[in-house]
Protein backbone atom coordinates (compact mmCIF):
# COMPACT_ATOMS: atom_id res chain seq x y z
CA UNK A 1 0.00 0.00 0.00
CA UNK A 2 1.46 3.34 -1.01
CA UNK A 3 1.67 6.41 1.22
CA UNK A 4 -1.54 8.44 0.94
CA UNK A 5 0.61 11.60 0.87
CA UNK A 6 1.67 10.56 -2.63
CA UNK A 7 -1.97 10.74 -3.75
CA UNK A 8 -2.51 14.01 -1.92
CA UNK A 9 0.63 15.71 -3.21
CA UNK A 10 1.73 13.81 -6.34
CA UNK A 11 -1.38 12.22 -7.90
CA UNK A 12 0.11 12.40 -11.40
CA UNK A 13 3.04 10.25 -10.24
CA UNK A 14 0.59 7.63 -8.97
CA UNK A 15 -1.41 7.73 -12.21
CA UNK A 16 1.74 7.38 -14.31
CA UNK A 17 2.82 4.38 -12.23
CA UNK A 18 -0.57 2.72 -12.82
CA UNK A 19 -0.10 3.25 -16.55
CA UNK A 20 3.41 1.78 -16.40
CA UNK A 21 1.86 -1.36 -14.93
CA UNK A 22 -0.74 -1.47 -17.71
CA UNK A 23 -3.60 -1.24 -15.23
CA UNK A 24 -5.48 1.72 -16.69
CA UNK A 25 -8.75 0.42 -15.25
CA UNK A 26 -7.43 1.46 -11.84
CA UNK A 27 -6.89 5.11 -12.80
CA UNK A 28 -10.29 6.25 -11.43
CA UNK A 29 -9.22 4.99 -7.99
CA UNK A 30 -6.87 7.96 -7.64
CA UNK A 31 -9.64 10.55 -7.98
CA UNK A 32 -11.92 8.47 -5.76
CA UNK A 33 -9.31 8.42 -3.01
CA UNK A 34 -8.70 12.17 -3.37
CA UNK A 35 -12.44 12.88 -3.01
CA UNK A 36 -12.91 10.48 -0.09
CA UNK A 37 -9.81 11.82 1.65
CA UNK A 38 -11.07 15.42 1.39
CA UNK A 39 -14.38 14.37 2.91
CA UNK A 40 -12.57 12.36 5.59
CA UNK A 41 -10.36 15.27 6.63
CA UNK A 42 -13.34 17.64 6.60
CA UNK A 43 -15.19 15.23 8.89
CA UNK A 44 -12.20 15.15 11.26
CA UNK A 45 -12.11 18.96 11.37
CA UNK A 46 -15.85 19.14 12.01
CA UNK A 47 -15.57 16.54 14.76
CA UNK A 48 -12.70 18.42 16.39
CA UNK A 49 -14.72 21.62 16.25
CA UNK A 50 -17.70 19.93 17.90
CA UNK A 51 -15.51 18.44 20.63
CA UNK A 52 -14.05 21.86 21.36
CA UNK A 53 -17.54 23.36 21.51
CA UNK A 54 -18.74 20.53 23.79
CA UNK A 55 -15.85 21.12 26.22
CA UNK A 56 -16.52 24.85 26.29
CA UNK A 57 -20.24 24.44 27.00
CA UNK A 58 -19.60 21.68 29.55
CA UNK A 59 -17.37 24.07 31.51
CA UNK A 60 -20.14 26.71 31.43
CA UNK A 61 -22.73 24.34 32.87
CA UNK A 62 -21.00 24.17 36.25
CA UNK A 63 -20.70 27.94 36.40
CA UNK A 64 -24.38 28.41 35.52
CA UNK A 65 -25.45 25.98 38.24
CA UNK A 66 -23.22 27.78 40.75
CA UNK A 67 -24.90 31.07 39.80
CA UNK A 68 -28.35 29.52 40.32
CA UNK A 69 -29.21 29.78 36.62
CA UNK A 70 -30.80 26.34 36.51
CA UNK A 71 -32.89 26.97 33.37
CA UNK A 72 -29.89 28.17 31.37
CA UNK A 73 -27.86 25.21 32.65
CA UNK A 74 -30.53 22.81 31.40
CA UNK A 75 -30.50 24.50 27.99
CA UNK A 76 -26.71 24.08 27.89
CA UNK A 77 -27.04 20.40 28.81
CA UNK A 78 -29.54 19.92 25.98
CA UNK A 79 -27.11 21.59 23.57
CA UNK A 80 -24.33 19.25 24.72
CA UNK A 81 -26.60 16.26 24.13
CA UNK A 82 -27.27 17.46 20.59
CA UNK A 83 -23.53 17.86 20.01
CA UNK A 84 -22.85 14.38 21.36
CA UNK A 85 -25.44 12.89 18.98
CA UNK A 86 -24.07 14.85 16.02
CA UNK A 87 -20.53 13.88 16.95
CA UNK A 88 -21.51 10.20 17.08
CA UNK A 89 -22.89 10.42 13.52
CA UNK A 90 -19.73 12.12 12.27
CA UNK A 91 -17.51 9.50 13.94
CA UNK A 92 -19.48 6.76 12.19
CA UNK A 93 -19.01 8.59 8.89
CA UNK A 94 -15.27 8.97 9.63
CA UNK A 95 -14.96 5.21 10.05
CA UNK A 96 -16.88 4.53 6.84
CA UNK A 97 -14.79 6.98 4.83
CA UNK A 98 -11.56 5.58 6.29
CA UNK A 99 -12.59 2.06 5.28
CA UNK A 100 -13.56 3.18 1.77
CA UNK A 101 -10.18 4.89 1.38
CA UNK A 102 -8.33 1.78 2.58
CA UNK A 103 -10.27 -0.50 0.21
CA UNK A 104 -9.14 1.61 -2.75
CA UNK A 105 -5.61 2.14 -1.48
CA UNK A 106 -5.13 -1.63 -1.27
CA UNK A 107 -5.84 -1.83 -5.02
CA UNK A 108 -3.42 0.90 -6.10
CA UNK A 109 -0.05 -0.65 -7.01
CA UNK A 110 3.21 0.17 -5.25
CA UNK A 111 5.46 2.69 -7.00
CA UNK A 112 7.89 0.57 -9.02
CA UNK A 113 11.65 1.10 -9.07
CA UNK A 114 12.82 3.36 -11.95
CA UNK A 115 15.06 0.55 -13.25
CA UNK A 116 12.16 -1.87 -13.85
CA UNK A 117 11.72 -2.55 -17.59
CA UNK A 118 8.29 -1.64 -18.96
CA UNK A 119 6.06 -4.29 -20.50
CA UNK A 120 2.54 -5.72 -20.16
CA UNK A 121 3.42 -9.35 -19.31
CA UNK A 122 6.22 -11.85 -18.67
CA UNK A 123 7.14 -12.02 -22.36
CA UNK A 124 8.79 -8.63 -21.80
CA UNK A 125 11.00 -9.78 -18.90
CA UNK A 126 14.68 -9.08 -19.51
CA UNK A 127 17.47 -11.63 -19.18
CA UNK A 128 20.28 -10.28 -17.00
CA UNK A 129 22.95 -12.94 -16.68
CA UNK A 130 23.66 -16.65 -17.14
CA UNK A 131 25.63 -18.79 -14.72
CA UNK A 132 27.06 -22.15 -15.80
CA UNK A 133 27.09 -23.74 -19.24
CA UNK A 134 23.71 -25.13 -20.39
CA UNK A 135 24.41 -28.60 -21.75
CA UNK A 136 22.26 -30.81 -23.98
CA UNK A 137 23.66 -34.38 -23.73
CA UNK A 138 23.74 -36.69 -26.74
CA UNK A 139 21.39 -39.12 -24.98
CA UNK A 140 17.69 -38.76 -24.25
CA UNK A 141 16.52 -36.95 -21.13
CA UNK A 142 13.11 -38.43 -20.21
CA UNK A 143 10.23 -36.52 -18.63
CA UNK A 144 10.95 -35.99 -14.93
CA UNK A 145 8.14 -38.28 -13.78
CA UNK A 146 9.53 -41.05 -15.98
CA UNK A 147 12.95 -40.61 -14.38
CA UNK A 148 11.41 -40.80 -10.90
CA UNK A 149 9.26 -43.83 -11.75
CA UNK A 150 12.27 -45.73 -13.11
CA UNK A 151 13.89 -45.15 -9.72
CA UNK A 152 10.65 -46.12 -7.91
CA UNK A 153 10.63 -42.65 -6.43
CA UNK A 154 7.13 -41.34 -7.11
CA UNK A 155 3.54 -42.57 -7.02
CA UNK A 156 1.10 -40.14 -8.61
CA UNK A 157 -1.69 -42.68 -9.16
CA UNK A 158 -2.06 -43.44 -5.46
CA UNK A 159 -1.91 -39.74 -4.59
CA UNK A 160 -4.63 -39.03 -7.14
CA UNK A 161 -6.88 -41.59 -5.47
CA UNK A 162 -6.18 -40.23 -2.01
CA UNK A 163 -6.09 -36.46 -2.68
CA UNK A 164 -6.74 -35.74 -6.37
CA UNK A 165 -4.53 -34.05 -8.96
CA UNK A 166 -1.74 -31.83 -7.71
CA UNK A 167 -0.41 -34.21 -5.06
CA UNK A 168 2.23 -36.94 -4.98
CA UNK A 169 3.94 -39.63 -2.94
CA UNK A 170 7.74 -39.47 -3.04
CA UNK A 171 9.50 -42.66 -2.00
CA UNK A 172 12.92 -44.19 -1.53
CA UNK A 173 15.99 -42.31 -2.74
CA UNK A 174 13.89 -39.62 -4.46
CA UNK A 175 12.17 -38.83 -1.16
CA UNK A 176 15.57 -38.81 0.53
CA UNK A 177 16.95 -36.55 -2.19
CA UNK A 178 14.04 -34.16 -1.66
CA UNK A 179 14.72 -33.94 2.08
CA UNK A 180 18.49 -33.73 1.55
CA UNK A 181 18.14 -30.72 -0.73
CA UNK A 182 16.05 -28.93 1.90
CA UNK A 183 18.53 -29.77 4.67
CA UNK A 184 21.45 -28.62 2.54
CA UNK A 185 19.67 -25.36 1.67
CA UNK A 186 18.99 -24.73 5.37
CA UNK A 187 22.69 -25.10 6.21
CA UNK A 188 23.71 -23.12 3.12
CA UNK A 189 21.68 -20.13 4.32
CA UNK A 190 22.81 -20.50 7.95
CA UNK A 191 26.41 -20.41 6.72
CA UNK A 192 25.59 -17.10 5.02
CA UNK A 193 24.57 -15.58 8.32
CA UNK A 194 20.81 -16.11 8.20
CA UNK A 195 18.85 -17.24 11.27
CA UNK A 196 16.87 -20.45 10.77
CA UNK A 197 13.15 -20.28 11.61
CA UNK A 198 10.25 -22.73 11.42
CA UNK A 199 7.12 -20.51 11.32
CA UNK A 200 3.39 -21.22 11.79
CA UNK A 201 1.85 -22.84 8.72
CA UNK A 202 -1.50 -21.05 9.18
CA UNK A 203 -2.09 -17.30 9.49
CA UNK A 204 -5.00 -14.97 10.23
CA UNK A 205 -6.83 -12.96 7.61
CA UNK A 206 -5.32 -9.61 8.70
CA UNK A 207 -1.85 -11.01 8.03
CA UNK A 208 -2.91 -12.37 4.62
CA UNK A 209 -4.23 -8.95 3.55
CA UNK A 210 -1.03 -7.39 4.87
CA UNK A 211 1.40 -9.49 2.85
CA UNK A 212 -0.37 -9.89 -0.49
CA UNK A 213 -3.03 -8.42 -2.78
CA UNK A 214 -6.65 -9.58 -2.71
CA UNK A 215 -6.44 -11.11 -6.20
CA UNK A 216 -3.37 -13.14 -5.18
CA UNK A 217 -5.15 -14.31 -2.04
CA UNK A 218 -8.21 -15.48 -3.97
CA UNK A 219 -6.12 -17.42 -6.47
CA UNK A 220 -3.65 -18.90 -3.99
CA UNK A 221 -4.85 -19.30 -0.42
CA UNK A 222 -6.80 -22.16 1.15
CA UNK A 223 -9.08 -20.97 3.96
CA UNK A 224 -9.82 -23.09 7.02
CA UNK A 225 -13.60 -23.42 7.15
CA UNK A 226 -15.22 -21.79 10.15
CA UNK A 227 -12.01 -20.12 11.36
CA UNK A 228 -10.07 -16.96 10.63
CA UNK A 229 -7.11 -19.00 9.41
CA UNK A 230 -5.47 -19.59 6.03
CA UNK A 231 -2.87 -22.19 5.00
CA UNK A 232 0.29 -20.37 3.92
CA UNK A 233 1.29 -20.35 0.27
CA UNK A 234 4.89 -19.56 1.26
CA UNK A 235 6.62 -19.02 4.59
CA UNK A 236 7.17 -15.38 3.66
CA UNK A 237 3.55 -14.81 4.71
CA UNK A 238 3.97 -15.88 8.33
CA UNK A 239 7.56 -14.65 8.54
CA UNK A 240 6.60 -11.06 7.69
CA UNK A 241 3.46 -11.43 9.80
CA UNK A 242 5.72 -12.10 12.77
CA UNK A 243 6.52 -8.37 12.88
CA UNK A 244 2.93 -7.08 12.72
CA UNK A 245 2.32 -3.97 14.87
CA UNK A 246 5.93 -3.78 16.06
CA UNK A 247 8.47 -1.00 16.39
CA UNK A 248 11.94 -2.29 15.58
CA UNK A 249 15.11 -0.79 17.01
CA UNK A 250 17.16 0.56 14.10
CA UNK A 251 20.35 -0.77 15.68
CA UNK A 252 19.00 -4.34 15.49
CA UNK A 253 18.39 -4.24 11.74
CA UNK A 254 18.61 -5.97 9.40
CA UNK A 255 16.74 -9.13 10.36
CA UNK A 256 18.07 -11.81 8.01
CA UNK A 257 16.04 -15.00 8.28
CA UNK A 258 15.72 -18.31 6.44
CA UNK A 259 12.58 -20.33 6.95
CA UNK A 260 11.34 -23.81 6.14
CA UNK A 261 7.69 -24.62 5.55
CA UNK A 262 5.27 -26.69 3.57
CA UNK A 263 3.33 -24.52 1.11
CA UNK A 264 -0.27 -24.91 -0.04
CA UNK A 265 -1.66 -23.27 -3.19
CA UNK A 266 -4.88 -23.46 -5.15
CA UNK A 267 -3.02 -22.64 -8.39
CA UNK A 268 -6.15 -21.09 -9.87
CA UNK A 269 -5.79 -19.44 -13.27
CA UNK A 270 -4.35 -19.99 -16.69
CA UNK A 271 -1.60 -22.38 -15.61
CA UNK A 272 -3.72 -24.82 -13.65
CA UNK A 273 -2.58 -28.09 -12.10
CA UNK A 274 -0.54 -30.61 -14.07
CA UNK A 275 -2.25 -33.92 -14.75
CA UNK A 276 1.07 -35.73 -14.59
CA UNK A 277 4.08 -33.99 -13.09
CA UNK A 278 5.33 -32.04 -10.09
CA UNK A 279 6.02 -28.58 -11.58
CA UNK A 280 2.71 -26.98 -10.59
CA UNK A 281 1.06 -28.65 -7.62
CA UNK A 282 -1.11 -27.95 -4.58
CA UNK A 283 1.47 -28.91 -1.94
CA UNK A 284 5.24 -28.56 -1.77
CA UNK A 285 8.04 -27.56 0.61
CA UNK A 286 10.38 -24.61 0.44
CA UNK A 287 13.38 -22.94 2.04
CA UNK A 288 12.90 -19.19 1.95
CA UNK A 289 15.01 -16.07 2.58
CA UNK A 290 13.49 -13.07 4.37
CA UNK A 291 15.01 -9.67 5.12
CA UNK A 292 13.54 -6.79 7.13
CA UNK A 293 15.79 -3.74 6.83
CA UNK A 294 16.13 0.02 6.60
CA UNK A 295 14.85 1.55 3.33
CA UNK A 296 18.28 2.63 2.15
CA UNK A 297 19.60 -0.92 2.52
CA UNK A 298 16.93 -2.77 0.54
CA UNK A 299 18.56 -2.41 -2.94
CA UNK A 300 21.75 -3.99 -1.60
CA UNK A 301 19.84 -6.85 0.05
CA UNK A 302 17.90 -7.44 -3.16
CA UNK A 303 21.16 -8.10 -5.00
CA UNK A 304 22.51 -10.30 -2.20
CA UNK A 305 19.38 -12.44 -1.98
CA UNK A 306 19.38 -13.03 -5.73
CA UNK A 307 23.06 -14.01 -5.64
CA UNK A 308 22.41 -16.45 -2.79
CA UNK A 309 19.93 -18.37 -4.94
CA UNK A 310 22.28 -18.43 -7.92
CA UNK A 311 25.18 -19.63 -5.77
CA UNK A 312 23.05 -22.37 -4.23
CA UNK A 313 22.07 -23.85 -7.59
CA UNK A 314 25.61 -23.62 -8.90
CA UNK A 315 26.90 -25.71 -5.97
CA UNK A 316 24.61 -28.44 -7.31
CA UNK A 317 25.97 -28.06 -10.84
CA UNK A 318 22.72 -26.67 -12.22
CA UNK A 319 23.04 -23.86 -14.82
CA UNK A 320 20.77 -20.90 -14.10
CA UNK A 321 19.95 -17.47 -15.43
CA UNK A 322 18.35 -14.39 -13.91
CA UNK A 323 15.48 -12.44 -15.46
CA UNK A 324 14.32 -8.98 -14.42
CA UNK A 325 10.52 -8.88 -14.23
CA UNK A 326 8.88 -6.14 -16.28
CA UNK A 327 6.31 -3.72 -14.86
CA UNK A 328 3.26 -5.70 -15.99
CA UNK A 329 4.60 -8.92 -14.47
CA UNK A 330 5.12 -7.39 -11.02
CA UNK A 331 2.57 -8.12 -8.31
CA UNK A 332 1.03 -4.90 -6.98
CA UNK A 333 3.03 -4.88 -3.74
CA UNK A 334 6.40 -5.32 -5.43
CA UNK A 335 8.87 -2.54 -6.17
CA UNK A 336 11.26 -4.77 -8.10
CA UNK A 337 11.48 -8.50 -8.80
CA UNK A 338 13.88 -10.96 -10.37
CA UNK A 339 13.25 -14.58 -11.38
CA UNK A 340 15.85 -17.32 -11.13
CA UNK A 341 15.45 -19.94 -13.86
CA UNK A 342 17.17 -23.32 -14.11
CA UNK A 343 18.28 -25.02 -17.30
CA UNK A 344 16.18 -27.94 -18.59
CA UNK A 345 18.23 -30.20 -20.90
CA UNK A 346 15.04 -32.05 -21.90
CA UNK A 347 13.17 -28.92 -22.99
CA UNK A 348 16.38 -27.09 -23.97
CA UNK A 349 15.22 -23.95 -22.23
CA UNK A 350 15.17 -22.34 -18.79
CA UNK A 351 12.24 -22.54 -16.38
CA UNK A 352 11.44 -20.67 -13.16
CA UNK A 353 12.64 -22.14 -9.88
CA UNK A 354 12.56 -19.05 -7.66
CA UNK A 355 11.65 -15.40 -7.39
CA UNK A 356 13.45 -12.57 -5.55
CA UNK A 357 11.35 -9.55 -4.57
CA UNK A 358 11.80 -6.15 -2.97
CA UNK A 359 8.45 -4.98 -1.61
CA UNK A 360 9.67 -1.63 -0.32
CA UNK A 361 7.46 -0.47 2.54
CA UNK A 362 4.26 -2.00 1.11
CA UNK A 363 3.95 -4.89 3.56
CA UNK A 364 5.34 -2.83 6.45
CA UNK A 365 2.77 -0.08 5.86
CA UNK A 366 -0.11 -2.59 5.77
CA UNK A 367 1.11 -4.43 8.87
CA UNK A 368 2.45 -1.37 10.72
CA UNK A 369 6.07 -2.55 10.93
CA UNK A 370 8.07 0.52 11.91
CA UNK A 371 11.68 1.35 12.70
CA UNK A 372 12.75 3.68 15.51
CA UNK A 373 16.03 5.58 15.43
CA UNK A 374 17.88 6.76 18.55
CA UNK A 375 16.60 10.32 18.01
CA UNK A 376 13.01 9.04 18.06
CA UNK A 377 12.47 9.23 14.30
CA UNK A 378 10.11 6.53 13.05
CA UNK A 379 9.53 5.18 9.57
CA UNK A 380 8.33 2.02 7.84
CA UNK A 381 10.77 -0.84 7.30
CA UNK A 382 11.45 -2.46 3.93
CA UNK A 383 10.82 -6.17 3.40
CA UNK A 384 12.36 -8.57 0.87
CA UNK A 385 12.06 -12.26 0.14
CA UNK A 386 13.60 -14.86 -2.15
CA UNK A 387 13.27 -18.58 -2.74
CA UNK A 388 16.39 -20.51 -1.83
CA UNK A 389 14.96 -23.79 -3.08
CA UNK A 390 11.51 -25.27 -3.64
CA UNK A 391 11.54 -29.00 -4.29
CA UNK A 392 9.94 -30.87 -5.93
CA UNK A 393 10.12 -28.25 -8.73
CA UNK A 394 13.84 -28.05 -8.13
CA UNK A 395 14.00 -31.86 -8.43
CA UNK A 396 13.13 -31.50 -12.11
CA UNK A 397 16.22 -29.39 -12.73
CA UNK A 398 18.35 -31.59 -10.48
CA UNK A 399 17.37 -34.87 -12.12
CA UNK A 400 17.65 -33.60 -15.68
CA UNK A 401 21.06 -31.99 -15.15
CA UNK A 402 22.53 -34.88 -13.16
CA UNK A 403 21.09 -37.81 -15.16
CA UNK A 404 23.81 -40.10 -16.57
CA UNK A 405 23.58 -42.02 -19.82
CA UNK A 406 23.12 -45.31 -17.91
CA UNK A 407 20.09 -43.92 -16.06
CA UNK A 408 21.84 -43.26 -12.74
CA UNK A 409 21.69 -39.88 -11.02
CA UNK A 410 24.97 -38.24 -10.05
CA UNK A 411 25.02 -36.67 -6.58
CA UNK A 412 27.07 -33.44 -6.53
CA UNK A 413 29.76 -33.31 -3.87
CA UNK A 414 28.00 -30.64 -1.77
CA UNK A 415 24.95 -32.87 -1.33
CA UNK A 416 26.69 -36.18 -0.59
CA UNK A 417 26.93 -35.71 3.21
CA UNK A 418 23.12 -35.34 3.28
CA UNK A 419 22.68 -38.52 1.17
CA UNK A 420 24.71 -40.76 3.45
CA UNK A 421 27.82 -40.39 1.32
CA UNK A 422 26.16 -41.67 -1.86
CA UNK A 423 27.68 -40.56 -5.14
CA UNK A 424 24.93 -42.07 -7.32
CA UNK A 425 21.27 -42.91 -7.19
CA UNK A 426 20.94 -46.23 -9.04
Amino acid sequence: MIDINLIRNQPDLVRENIKKKFQDAKLPLVDEVIDLDLRYRAAIQEADSLRSKRRKISRQIGALIGQGKKEEAEEAKAEVSEIVAELADIEVMEGQLQEQIRERMLLIPQIIDPTVPLGPDDTHNVELERFGEPVVPDYEIPYHVDIMERLRGIDLDAARKVSGNGFYYLTGDIARLHSSILSYSRDFMIDRGFTYVIPPFMIRGEVVSGVMSFSEMENMMYKIEGEDLYLIGTSEHSMIGRFIDTILDADELPHTLTSYSPCFRKEVGAHGIEERGVYRIHQFEKQEMIVVCKPEESPMWFERLAQNAVDFFRTLDIPVRTLECCSGDLADLKVKSLDVEAWSPRQQKYFEVGSCSNLGDAQARRLQIRVKEKDGTRYFAHTLNNTCVAPPRMLIAFLENNLQEDGTIRIPEALRPYMGGKELIV
